[in-house]
């Protein structure tokens, strides 16, 4: 319990130190919202009356007080181009890019534990060899291009899967499952070279440690040594690397949601920039590194867990 508060409240400053740089980033993008909403036709008393109703016209350390006492109540502010509030425009675009994220996700594990099993138990065999090369392959290609190629032949060719037309999964389950496909198939391929690559390499350390050896001398079968014994102990490096691999998809699927038309949340900050809706890009960032602290604590919890060792202040490998 003491470990997970720990963390916890190692994310307090953290989080202060990113809201710090999000609010000074923004306001040095070149610009001034106030034009932006009214034009350069504005009249200089219209000018001045929204600078105030904004509080542009405040310094910047009470610019930056003001916005974080907001932020603290879950107001993150009224986008300068849609008039709506920031919190709302997230809401929207948010479950979508959880889904592909999830989605994402399960294709890369399915993908990569039994690829990266195999070629770590049959290390030297055409197994091994088959499973770096489709690795190293699948890590060299680019997603956008691999996305056009499954929609031309899944899409365009066989019109098997549709190449658009994303809908909530709770206004029309089948609709969405079916849409989401080649984007977490486009994503997940990359993903999981990554991941297999990570797993071979660490279950390849722990196999040759003396513990494996002894409970193969015990009698063990080679299968319940690798997933009963080998396994847990090289999974603190593919924890490592999903939590990272997580945490950039939430903010970085842009280019596929882009290709597939998913309204998702890395849209939302591109489009947002696109327009000069600052309020939207800060409040959309801050969201952004919060889910970003969060993946970080749960890939803590998660070496408490695996290894009980971390968790009582000692290295992994003492």
């Amino acid at each position: 319990m003491m470990f997970v508060v720990r963390r916890l409240l190692l994310t307090i400053p953290i989080l202060l130190l990113v809201s710090i740089m999000t609010f000074s980033l923004i306001h040095m993008i070149p610009g001034d919202p106030a034009r932006v909403i009214l034009g350069q036709e504005a009249t200089p008393e219209a000018y001045q009356a929204l600078r105030t109703e904004l509080g542009l016209d405040q310094p910047i350390v009470v610019q930056y007080f003001s916005w974080l006492g907001k932020v603290l109540q879950g107001n993150l502010g009224i986008s300068i181009t849609d008039r709506v509030p920031v919190s709302t425009l997230i809401m929207q675009r948010l479950p979508a890019t959880i889904e592909l994220t999830i989605g994402t996700f399960l294709v890369a594990i399915l993908i990569a534990f039994p690829a990266g099993i195999l070629a770590a138990v049959r290390r030297g065999t055409w197994i091994d060899y088959t499973s770096t090369f489709a690795a190293l392959g699948g890590m060299s290609i680019p997603s956008f291009w691999l996305a056009m190629m499954l929609i031309i032949y899944f899409a365009v060719n066989h019109q098997w899967l549709p190449s658009s037309g994303y809908v909530p999964f709770l206004q029309n389950p089948t609709q969405n499952l079916l849409a989401m496909i080649l984007p977490c198939v486009a994503t997940g391929l990359r993903e999981s070279a990554v991941l297999m690559r990570m797993l071979r390499s660490s279950l390849l350390d722990v196999v040759s440690m003396d513990f494996v050896r002894t409970a193969k001398a015990k009698g063990l079968n080679e299968a319940r040594t690798i997933l009963g014994h080998a396994l847990r102990n090289a999974m603190v490096p593919v924890v490592t690397t999903s939590g990272l691999m997580i945490a950039g998809l939430l903010g970085g699927l842009v280019i596929t949601e882009s290709i597939f038309s998913i309204p998702g949340f890395g849209r939302l900050i591109v489009e947002s920039v696109f327009k000069r809706d600052y309020v939207t890009v800060q409040g959309a960032i801050l969201v952004s590194a919060t889910l970003v602290v969060i993946v970080n604590l749960a890939v803590d919890i998660l070496y408490a867990v695996i290894d009980p060792r971390i968790k009582a202040g000692k290295g992994a490998g003492e």
